[in-house]
């Protein structure tokens, strides 16, 4: 076998074991928001001693959970918020999921493209005709109104004709609006005491902005859409 096909295999290998450990670890059990409030104060105490620590460590995780396609993205971005706060959670989860993603896109491109082929065949086929069309606007679209699951997308466009620089930079982008929000989201249930916190205003805000974002979102690109045919 040549040199490329042994480092492929052990790139491989290195993936399997990790979501192997994951599972036999069981580690998706601090995954989910009972954890993470739980263990809100004790991450915040050891956020204010050792603040580059913890956030390097936040972003590894991060990273490799996206770039594995394992579940939980939405609880670390939810944990991110409590932790950091708007504008630091937002830097960091925008940089970390769409490194994540790149990361898992490059996988599925170089290591798993049959897979891929066979698993999600129906759904490469629409997204390879959407990116005909309208190229890269195609992926800042599914980014910014998820039309298809999130690590879906990562798999499939690592089949699409997309270079991966292209595919960071439209993926942070589309990501961003998103990401402003559920962090939002995230800051906000880290100020819950009681029971009377889930009515805050700051909680409900953020709630209500979950729920019109797709909304706004899909109108939005409605008009730009229409703007380009017209123009």
């Amino acid at each position: 076998m040549s040199a490329k096909l042994y480092k492929k295999i052990a790139i491989l290998v290195a993936i399997l074991t990790l979501i192997l450990l994951f599972k036999i670890l069981n580690l998706g059990q601090y995954l989910n928001l009972a954890y993470l409030k739980e263990s809100q104060a004790s991450f915040a105490a050891i956020y204010v001693d050792h603040r580059l620590l913890v956030l390097a460590c936040y972003m590894f995780i991060y990273i490799t959970a996206t770039a594995l396609s394992l579940p939980g993205a939405l609880i670390l971005t939810l944990a991110g918020g409590a932790l950091f706060g708007l504008v630091t959670g937002t830097i960091i989860i925008s940089f970390a999921s769409s490194i994540g993603a790149t990361l898992a896109c490059a996988v599925s491109r170089y290591l798993l493209r049959d897979w891929v082929q066979s698993k999600f065949g129906d759904r490469l086929q629409k997204i390879n005709e959407g990116m005909e069309k309208e190229g890269g606007f195609y992926l800042f679209t599914l980014r910014l109104v998820p039309i298809f699951p999130f690590f879906v997308i990562n798999l499939v466009m690592g089949l699409a004709k997309l270079r991966l620089s292209t595919y960071y930079w439209v993926s942070q982008l589309g990501m961003l609006p998103a990401t402003i929000v559920y962090v939002n989201a995230g800051k906000e249930l880290g100020k819950i005491e009681s029971l009377s916190g889930i009515l805050s205003p700051g909680l409900i805000i953020s709630f209500v902005l979950l729920g019109l974002f797709p909304i706004t979102a899909k109108k939005v690109l409605a008009k730009i859409r229409n703007t380009r045919k017209t123009s």
